[in-house]
């Protein structure tokens, strides 16, 4: 592995999309045209195509405004033979799960078998015990801020690793000992550190309360009475069930990752979903239905990814927020070998994007953002802010701005979930 390849951080996906839109000024787009309130097809249809144009082989896009729905794809689903890219294909979200997941335990809390700030050695004293079990709460592991390590950075260490990945399965509680074992990030509690040893945490407690599998409660609490008959939890399947892309993670060229065994994401960030599922899947929580409302308001408060730039937003309990000129947006963004995923969301569930490519870490070895990211950071601009101005005012931000917010993702040199 290159050392630039290794020196790569995950400001080279999240950041230059979703900041760029996020730090548009309001003064400067607060007028955002004759489009506002609607959805204008042609600007969206355009923003689309200039995806594939930068370097995508396929994308694929929901956008809900109110009563009304935009599903679209562009460019190529599989690049050998080529086969065109359709709205309704599935798609790995990678920590998308996240949401889905924390949104379960807090639903335990909700039925009082659970409190937030219960110290996780209480459910799970054989796997943190000692004094780390005491000081962690339930609410640190969903709020990244436990400070246990991230086991992918340990794990990602070479493309020989990644290869290794693809075809094992892993159990649960080797991922959490492998976290475990690295050294903390930070003290529980003092600050926000993505890690996926916290969702397989998550996991596990959910198991440890319900004594149903993770996935099954996920599936019988949130997919079953959402219908959201494409979305699933693959298992150690590698297959994607179902119409679905190719996935291609740009360091191996044209091969096809999109058969992976996806256990060593597990409640971290196994799933598959479609983006019109996704968008109704957080349409129903910002709406308060799957949660009570005080619930849902423990959920939205956020922690700041930097402290230093807390205008850049927060992280809350499984969902995040950035600031954007059309209002604050809520949702979560996924990476894993091959498909992307970003889902953003006003707080009232009005204005949705769900948007996935079929490419991954294009950006290896680039100092600056790759013109993937202009591209598709205008299309999530166009599909939150109607109106020309605000669309291209954020696309025109993505060269300029400084690369130093760290969104959600994580550290390691390959940055996935």
């Amino acid at each position: 592995m290159s050392s630039t390849f290794r020196t790569l951080k995950i400001v080279a996906t999240s950041v230059a999309l979703v900041s760029t839109i996020a730090v548009v000024p309001a003064s400067a787009t607060a007028q955002p045209g004759p489009a506002a309130g609607g959805l204008d097809r042609a600007e969206l249809r355009a923003a689309l195509a200039a995806v594939p144009e930068a370097g995508v082989p396929g994308v694929l896009v929901a956008v809900r405004d109110g009563r009304r729905d935009w599903r679209d794809a562009a460019g190529q689903a599989f690049l050998s033979p080529p086969r065109p890219m359709q709205p309704h294909l599935r798609h790995r979200i990678g920590s998308i799960t996240k949401t889905f997941v924390a949104t379960t335990v807090l639903q335990l809390v909700d039925e009082g078998r659970l409190g937030l700030d219960d110290p996780i050695g209480q459910w799970l004293p054989d796997t943190v015990p000692g004094e780390l079990g005491t000081q962690v709460s339930v609410r640190m592991l969903l709020n990244h801020t436990s400070g246990i390590g991230n086991y992918t950075n340990a794990m990602i260490s070479s493309y020989a690793a990644i290869n290794q990945m693809q075809v094992t399965t892993y159990a649960p509680a080797d991922l959490v000992a492998t976290g475990l074992a690295m050294p903390p990030t930070n003290a529980p509690g003092e600050a926000f550190s993505y890690s996926n040893t916290n969702y397989i945490l998550a996991g596990l407690l959910i198991e440890k309360i319900t004594g149903n599998d993770a996935a099954a409660e996920v599936q019988r609490r949130i997919l079953r009475p959402l219908r959201l008959s494409a979305t699933s939890f693959p298992g150690d399947d590698p297959r994607i069930r179902g119409p679905h892309s190719g996935a291609y993670f740009a360091p191996f060229g044209v091969r096809d990752l999109s058969e992976f065994n996806m256990s060593w994401g597990w409640t971290a960030g196994e799933m598959i979903a479609t983006t019109a599922d996704l968008n109704t899947f957080f349409r129903a929580l910002l709406s308060g239905d799957l949660l009570s409302p005080a619930t849902l308001d423990e959920m939205l408060t956020g922690v700041p990814f930097v402290p230093e730039l807390p205008e850049a937003g927060g992280y809350g309990l499984g969902i995040y927020s950035v600031p954007t000129p059309c209002g604050e947006f809520w949702g979560h963004d996924g990476a894993t070998f091959g498909h992307l995923t970003f889902s953003l969301h006003s707080r009232d569930g009005a204005r949705q994007v769900s948007t996935g490519i079929n490419i991954s870490h294009y950006q290896v070895g680039l100092p600056d953002p790759h013109p993937i990211d202009t591209a598709w950071n205008t299309l999530l601009g166009t599909a939150i802010c109607p109106g020309g101005e605000v669309s291209s005012r954020s696309a025109e931000a993505v060269a300029s701005l400084p690369r130093v917010t760290r969104m959600p993702g994580n550290n390691a040199a390959v940055p996935v979930l």
